[in-house]
């Protein structure tokens, strides 16, 4: 029902007495062409699908490298490892959003006095106070906080393949990384495929980190504004900038679509593929 809702509040526009009318796809043009909403929208998809690219890449990579490592039979402790690199995911956004910014923090961060014991001072900016920077350090510390759902998504992949695949292989003298890049990476392409399609959907629904660490106004100057900080300005305003339930469901309308059309893709581009693959 809030889904439909929300569908059925787009279509409808608020007058100076609060009596919405039916506008029908009024909202959305709005949205899409009159520079007043369209240069924050826009601004905000290009800074989500940064977002997104950054986790896919950054995310993943790190996680099937640790899921990798965690799978090798001889490692010892690797329960504790596994507990250690998925906790941070446990932990609260706000705690992790407060924590890192006072590691960054240019006045009493611990960050810049850390790069200077390695003669590394020079190093240091104010990575969350720079535009040009702002977004990749936020994304870099969600990277941080969450890549311990593909990790273990990946290695229990890695431990599902059958050993006579691998034994066999290493009879016949493949060395490791072979045996990884041509069997087991293979192998474990649906996983990667859910992980892929799992984030994509959780990016284009973040919120809470970025707002958090920066505000609803997603500074400096929006460069880190995505959809969701841009749906809550929209909706419920802020500071001085009355919110808008018809225009603000407009955006969620919007945000959607755009995961629809994501997860279509997946199920009818990658997850054929996936499938035509492994036939």
């Amino acid at each position: 029902y809030p889904l439909i809702d929300t569908i059925r509040l787009s279509l409808y526009r608020a007058d100076d007495t609060g009596q919405t009318h039916f506008v029908g796809l009024a909202n959305f043009v709005i949205l899409l062409t009159d520079p007043v909403w369209a240069a924050p929208f826009w601004n905000a998809f290009r800074n989500n699908l940064v977002f997104f690219a950054i986790h896919i890449v950054v995310q993943t990579s790190i996680g099937l490298a640790l899921a990798s490592l965690l799978s090798l039979p001889n490692l010892k402790g690797a329960s504790v490892y596994r507990t250690l690199l998925f906790m941070p995911t446990m932990l609260s956004v706000v705690i992790i959003g407060f924590i890192w910014q006072l590691i960054l923090s240019p006045l009493w961060g611990v960050a810049k006095g850390f790069l200077s014991t390695f003669g590394l001072a020079s190093l240091f900016h104010p990575w969350l106070g720079q535009e040009s920077t702002a977004l990749i350090t936020v994304s870099l510390i969600s990277v941080w906080q969450f890549v311990g759902i593909p990790m273990i998504l990946i290695y229990a992949a890695l431990i599902n393949i059958p050993d006579d695949l691998i034994d066999a292989a290493s009879v016949d003298g493949a060395p490791a990384f072979h045996v990884f890049w041509q069997i087991r990476l293979p192998l474990i392409y649906p996983t990667l495929g859910v992980v892929s399609i799992l984030t994509f959907v959780g990016n284009f629904n973040a919120f809470d980190l970025i707002y958090a660490m920066k505000g609803a106004q997603a500074g400096p100057n929006y460069h880190t504004d995505i959809l969701g900080t841009f749906f809550y300005r929209t909706f419920f305003g802020y500071q001085l900038s009355p919110g808008s339930p018809t225009m603000g469901a407009a955006v969620a309308t919007m945000m959607l679509l755009i995961i629809l059309v994501g997860v279509l893709f997946y199920l009818f581009g990658v997850q054929r593929k996936l499938q035509h693959h492994l036939a």
